[in-house]
């Protein structure tokens, strides 16, 4: 990833930031490469927009460093810092047309006016906007105002632009087409993007690498490839899509191939995924890897016979909650016309291959 974005434009060296008793930030290290669409990760609480405050300069860490560009930035004030930040409430000028909003931070640095209006007229034609700049905000809808947004935080040409949660009060359509055309904004641009969501599916779409938090502490940080194929707690397995989880003991069953027996019986095979396994360990399956079949495969490494109890419909997938003796077991299918022979309380098996079957490491 280093190779292909260039080096690190934001580091954050062992960051620490607390509120009163309350650690929001506790002793956070990443690197955010130079061109990279970088999302914070967690659920409310977990210290993600805490930490995109501190890289904005709005907060001060209580210990630690935070670089830009390899320069200590902690006591530098926002205003001088080369990064621009995009909220969730837009924070627009309501009594200021829309060329006026931009334009605001332009005016500021005391540009020339036919230097704004270009610069105005060129952002506007970016985000999508062309021939709107006499509008007001109350005549836009909500992802013409997010663009507004965007367009005055890039319109200064920051090395570095923060965005929390900035697509938080749309609904779910314009959503989640504001989610692409940020991300070909990002890549036309070649800005770094440091985004923060609590919406997995929304930072598994967008991002290069994601940093996922809980309770302050970073608890991986990779692609999402990595996040959801290879969590490394069950914290992240169950936050980044839905897991099927066993706990049990391990042992080698045959060279490569791992046994994890659980306490009600159940024997699931696996890979050798990591070189260091506990006796103890928590084996995940994730839902779309696991078939249902009326009869037991001819070869199958994990087969286990049930009840289908519940069947959500969801369109372009079905998902199927199964009872293998007192175990829930959730499955997602695609809507194929073989699912709709499945049916609640119907007796199947469902299945999946040993290389499906994850060992977390802790």
């Amino acid at each position: 990833m280093r190779d292909e974005l260039g080096q690190a434009i934001i580091y954050m060296d062992s960051v620490v930031k607390k509120y009163g008793n309350v650690v929001a930030v506790d002793h956070i290290s990443i690197d955010v490469f130079a061109g990279e669409f970088f999302s914070i990760l967690g659920p409310s609480g977990c210290g993600k927009s805490s930490l995109l405050r501190l890289i904005a300069g709005l907060e001060r860490p209580d210990s630690g460093l935070i670089y830009l560009n390899g320069n200590v930035i902690n006591s530098i004030p926002p205003y001088r810092r080369d990064v621009n930040m995009v909220f969730q409430s837009y924070a627009l000028f309501p009594h200021m047309n829309i060329s006026e909003n931009i334009s605001f931070g332009l005016k500021l640095k005391g540009m020339k006016k036919d230097r704004i209006n270009e610069k105005v007229s060129t952002i506007l034609e970016t985000v999508g906007l062309p021939g709107l700049g006499s509008r007001k905000p109350r005549q836009l809808s909500g992802g013409e105002q997010q663009r507004v947004a965007l367009a005055r935080a890039l319109v200064n040409e920051p090395k570095v632009l923060l965005l929390d949660e900035p697509l938080g009060a749309l609904d779910l359509k314009l959503r989640k087409q504001m989610q692409m055309e940020l991300k070909s904004l990002q890549k036309k641009l070649g800005i770094t993007f440091i985004y923060v969501t609590h919406d997995q599916e929304e930072a598994l779409t967008m991002s290069d690498r994601i940093a996922i938090m809980k309770a302050g502490k970073l608890e991986q940080l990779g692609s999402p490839s990595d996040v959801y194929e290879s969590p490394e707690s069950e914290f992240v397995a169950n936050f980044i899509g839905t897991s099927n989880l066993f706990s049990g003991s391990l042992t080698n069953d045959n060279g490569p191939v791992l046994l994890l027996t659980t306490t009600d019986g159940m024997k699931i095979k696996a890979l050798h995924n990591s070189t260091d396994y506990p006796n103890q360990a928590t084996a995940m399956v994730r839902p779309e890897k696991i078939r249902i079949t009326l009869h037991k495969p001819e070869k199958c490494d994990n087969s286990f016979h049930g009840e289908i109890e519940d069947v959500v419909y969801m369109g372009t997938f079905i998902q199927f909650i199964m009872n293998l003796n007192g175990r829930k077991l959730v499955v997602i299918e695609k809507n194929y016309d073989k699912t709709a022979k499945f049916s609640l309380n119907q007796k199947v098996f469902a299945s999946w291959d040993m290389t499906s079957t994850f060992i977390m490491p802790r």
